[in-house]
């Protein structure tokens, strides 16, 4: 990294983030409610898993044996990965899933059975990105391939001029970029940068882990499928790519929009690591809610449309975002900070597409 640890102004006593906390803490209080998952929660689990494994079953049990069906099938289990990392493993890997620590670790764990590493997301996610949003050479996620252009910090190349009509395709493959080589990758660069300490693991037993998994996660979605399905072993990896795009697909969908948008900021430290607003504030600056009338879409989306309320409270389940959006508009609002907000999921793709244009051509 080339800057020194990054450092943000200490919050007051009276400031946004602790007015907005205290009263986000009263509305539980009050309503006798408890910040993790609840019984709604534990259906939508059940549900995402099993739009995942029941289609794999059918396959592999001989149910379904029809071609389009068999690829109607991968494609569900597309849907229902991107909705276990949207909506389960997601809160329970922020410890918000459950008030128990060994609850949250093993349904975080479930990252295995869609061929990602619980602790590389855990930097990447947690660590970098929460704790660093939009800051360039920070957060990871503004920092992918370079034929992507995602900061005006970034370095400008010709191909980016197209960049708002491929980078859908390259979001597509961004599970499978997890699934082969990117955790090998990043757990060898969190070793060099010494962020593997964050998790309190060594570098051995998470690399022999990863290759346990991985070769588990291979057994599981391609050779058995091979062995059991009435097709060419060559249409199975053609349904794990489709699998795969679906879900890289929407997830990029869902995370992009949130944070690379015309008016976000990508805030830099100075040469001390000194940002200039307070954390709290930071997010605001950098983070964007979407399409927060919509119910069906943020119960699929794990509540991550109110992104801005996530940043803030990551460690309260994602059911409740909807409940404490009002309340942190309304603080933000006193305050006089900005709370960004699209009206649509569609609205804020467009939103989205029309910056990656501008960053193409800036």
């Amino acid at each position: 990294m080339a800057h020194p640890r990054i450092t943000f102004p200490k919050p007051s006593a009276a400031d946004f983030y602790n007015t907005a906390r205290k009263r986000v803490h009263e509305y539980f209080k009050t309503n006798n409610i408890k910040i993790h998952a609840n019984s709604q929660m534990v259906v939508k689990t059940i549900f995402m898993l099993s739009l995942y494994f029941v289609p794999y079953v059918l396959m592999v049990a001989g149910v379904v044996t029809n071609f389009w069906a068999i690829l109607l099938m991968w494609v569900l289990m597309g849907v229902g990965m991107a909705g276990i990392g949207l909506s389960v493993m997601h809160d329970a890997n922020h410890g918000a899933y459950s008030r128990k620590k060994k609850v949250n670790d093993y349904i975080g764990k479930v990252i295995w059975l869609i061929g990602g590493s619980a602790v590389n997301w855990k930097i990447q996610h947690n660590v970098l990105h929460h704790s660093y949003t939009n800051v360039d050479e920070f957060d990871e996620d503004i920092d992918p391939v370079s034929i992507l252009r995602f900061s005006p910090h970034a370095e400008l190349k010709k191909i980016h001029r197209m960049q708002h009509w491929y980078a859908w395709f390259l979001y597509g493959l961004m599970t499978l970029l997890w699934a082969t080589f990117k955790d090998f990758n990043q757990l060898n660069r969190y070793k060099r940068e010494d962020l593997i300490k964050t998790q309190s693991r060594s570098y051995k037993s998470l690399m022999t882990e990863l290759i346990i998994v991985k070769i588990a996660y291979y057994a599981f979605i391609i050779a058995i499928p091979m062995l059991t399905l009435p097709v060419a072993w060559y249409w199975v990896i053609v349904f794990f790519l489709a699998m795969h795009f679906v879900a890289g697909l929407i997830l990029a969908m869902i995370f992009q929009p949130a944070h690379v948008m015309p008016y976000t900021e990508f805030p830099l430290p100075d040469d001390q690591g000194n940002m200039e607003n307070k954390w709290a504030i930071h997010q605001l600056l950098t983070t964007v809610n979407f399409a927060p009338k919509s119910r069906v879409f943020s119960w699929y989306v794990g509540g991550l449309n109110f992104q801005i309320e996530h940043h803030l409270f990551p460690n309260i389940c994602h059911v409740h975002y909807k409940k404490i959006s009002k309340i942190v508009r309304e603080t933000a609002t006193e305050f006089n900070l900005p709370y960004y907000s699209e009206p649509t999921f569609f609205a804020a793709l467009s939103q989205h597409m029309k910056f990656l244009k501008k960053l193409g051509r800036a």
